[in-house]
């Protein structure tokens, strides 16, 4: 497993994959997460099933080769020393020294993904142990030397290294009740059995298991401080990117509502009033100024729309694209003057992007007559996008732009091939696929953004053709055929 995951081929400044719905989902159809049984809520308070960062394993793969080396060759050095110390100290046979010390090796082992069975092997290994070495010492037919008892040195190494994996997986009330168990163990076999001729080991052993835990209590609590910091710094980061994308929307509401809506209000009402102005005016005149006054009045509306959306925090939600209230604030910036662009300019937008180095191939089935303003401006400004993000992000890629036109609305696909050279960095903020979307939200229409699997990127987009609910175009029988 890698240190970072690895970014799909197609454009790295923008979001793999943007979906905007034109409906809200209901909530029947939302699924729902399970709720984790007893048992399986148990097994996550021991530690169990651990994620591959979780302590004593590492987001790198050679720390957690280095993890478990030295894990297998401590186990390995606590068989062999183990197994010869018991032999010696107590007088056990080989075969049952190495039997006794295999469990401690095994529990060492086990305790890197079970630290509470391997904690619970290794204290039973070692009481075994202990009771095995007692009979030896009570036999009046042996004359051992004074061993270390009820804890070896093998035996008692052992346990710590498990207590110290449980303590860092392990909540601390669970490594606590470990660690009183240990203790309620060894002082019921030295303190109520006891043995002859040995060197008690049970206090000095209690303490060093508390140390032993001590210590993991202390990584674990530094390891998930560290992770909570990278939480929060990931979610103050996104919501400073949030509140700063809310007020440059804001800003653009409040001078388009200033500006635009105020010049199209005076428009609309002086159309409504020159006609009392004329003495007999003639019906062709009344026609004009009323078509004028309509017009405005449309203008009004889809920028009511776009005021909306620009305003809410969520582009998605059926109340964006309504009516919101005036805003009191007073705009700075002067009202653009160049027509808008239609369908109409887009072969001259492809022209431009060829004229950039761009190989641009242009596919168009149907008629095209019958948009409104709002909806050739979106597809103008999505395609636009989409060629600019391939001159960004595919540097020597081939593009196709695929128009069909529906008697429902247009569907529009911008598909580009692999980039021929490497890309370099680019400053955008990645707010290109969120424009996109918030443009297809507001006319009832949708845009999904995805790599392909050639290795390049495409963005498709269906505009209903008078702004109302989106039919799926995914399932569409004449949608084009893509590359």
């Amino acid at each position: 497993m890698s240190a970072e995951p690895e970014n799909p081929a197609g454009h790295p400044g923008d979001a793999p994959s943007v979906t905007s719905p034109a409906s809200p989902v209901r909530a029947e159809d939302e699924p729902v997460a399970p709720t984790p049984s007893r048992a399986a809520r148990f097994r996550a308070w021991l530690g169990d099933n651990p994620s591959s960062q979780s302590p004593p394993f590492s987001k790198y793969r050679w720390l957690r080769l280095l993890t478990y080396l030295l894990t297998f060759y401590a186990a390995l050095a606590i068989l062999g020393a183990g197994a010869d110390e018991l032999s010696h100290s107590y007088g056990l046979t080989i075969g049952v020294a190495l039997l006794c010390t295999l469990l401690q090796a095994g529990a060492i082992v086990l305790a890197l993904w079970r630290p509470v069975p391997g904690w619970a092997l290794s204290l039973a290994g070692a009481t075994v142990t202990a009771l095995l070495a007692r009979e030896q010492m009570l036999s009046p037919m042996r004359r051992l030397p004074s061993p270390n008892w009820p804890w070896s040195t093998p035996v008692l190494l052992a346990h710590m290294a498990v207590l110290l994996l449980l303590a860092l997986r392990v909540r601390a009330r669970g490594t606590l009740a470990a660690l009183g168990v240990t203790a309620v163990v060894t002082s019921v076999i030295e303190g109520v059995l006891g043995a002859l001729r040995y060197s008690p080991t049970g206090y000095v052993s209690i303490a060093l298991f508390a140390v032993a835990v001590l210590i993991g209590t202390a990584l674990r609590s530094r390891s998930e401080a560290r992770t909570e910091l990278v939480q929060q710094t990931t979610i103050t980061a996104e919501e400073r990117a949030r509140r700063t994308l809310l007020e440059e929307r804001s800003r653009i509401a409040r001078e388009l509502h200033d500006v635009v809506a105020h010049h199209m209000s005076v428009i609309s009402i002086q159309a409504q009033v020159a006609p009392h102005l004329v003495e007999n005016p003639t019906e062709e005149l009344k026609e004009n100024l009323t078509g004028i006054r309509n017009n405005a009045l449309e203008a009004l509306t889809e920028l009511r729309r776009v005021l909306g959306v620009l305003r809410s925090e969520s582009p998605d939600e059926p109340e964006a694209g309504a009516d919101t209230p005036r805003l009191s604030a007073p705009g700075t910036g002067p009202a653009p003057d160049a027509p808008q662009p239609n369908l109409a300019r887009l072969d001259s937008l492809l022209e431009n992007t060829r004229a950039a180095g761009v190989d641009v191939v242009k596919a168009e089935e149907g008629d095209a007559r019958g948009y409104s303003p709002g909806v050739e401006l979106s597809a103008y400004r999505i395609v636009q996008e989409a060629l600019s993000n391939v001159l960004r992000h595919a540097p020597g890629a081939r593009v196709r732009v695929d128009i069909a036109h529906f008697p429902n609305g247009i569907y529009l696909s911008i598909s580009n091939s692999r980039p021929s050279r490497p890309v370099q960095p680019s400053p955008g903020s990645g707010h290109g696929l969120l424009g996109m979307r918030e443009r297809a939200a507001m006319l009832g229409g949708n845009v999904e953004a995805k790599p392909t699997r050639e290795g390049g990127f495409m963005v498709t987009a269906f505009l209903p053709r008078g702004g109302g609910d989106p039919e799926p175009f995914a399932a569409d029988p004449h949608r084009p055929e893509q590359p």
